[in-house]
């Protein structure tokens, strides 16, 4: 069976570690310094399921509420990775400001793959927004909904394998599994 392609595009506020998931699943690597991305993108191949998957990784630009998303954050997107940071208010805020964007822009609720994900679980004692927030919130999208720290490698991997099998779940090409919250 030949390998799947899958362009994913990561958003969110600036420095909640958009670059820094996707070089933890890439490289395997943290990158503790922060310079302001203007896009990047990643290529990985990985199994799922044993299926083969190559992901190309649109790392984008922090967003905030006053951004115009370019098309090309639209156009050719199989699914996005909305990402805040737990120590942040703000972040978690602005994703939500970018999940409208999107839905003005791709459709209704449930036609646009995405996972919702609260990064930097590691900083818990500078903790602004609880995990029931991001719960809450997913539930309301009727999206999955993930807790990561690319620092600690914790869920960076899982992060990716959602939004491949939540893309596939929206094409009919998986069944839907029971509970897809996760945390």
């Amino acid at each position: 069976m030949p390998a799947k392609q899958r362009k994913i595009a990561l958003m969110g506020f600036r420095s909640v570690g958009k670059s820094s998931l996707t070089i933890q699943f890439v490289e395997n690597q943290f990158v503790d310094s922060y310079d302001p991305t203007i896009e990047n993108t990643f290529q990985k191949t990985v199994k799922i399921d044993g299926q083969e998957f190559v992901l190309q990784l649109v790392d984008t630009a922090g967003q905030d509420e006053y951004s115009i998303l370019p098309q090309s954050y639209y156009m050719n997107i199989d699914g996005y990775i909305l990402v805040y940071s737990v120590n942040s208010q703000k972040s978690f805020e602005v994703v939500q400001f970018v999940y409208d964007k999107l839905l003005d822009m791709k459709g209704n609720i449930g036609s646009i793959p995405v996972v919702l994900v609260g990064n930097k679980c590691d900083l818990g004692f500078e903790r602004e927004v609880p995990v029931e927030a991001g719960k809450k919130m997913a539930e309301k999208w009727k999206v999955p909904f993930l807790e990561a720290s690319a620092k600690e490698n914790q869920s960076a991997s899982k992060v990716f394998e959602q939004i491949v099998n939540t893309i596939e779940r929206a094409s009919g090409n998986v069944p839907e599994k029971n509970g897809c919250i996760l945390s």
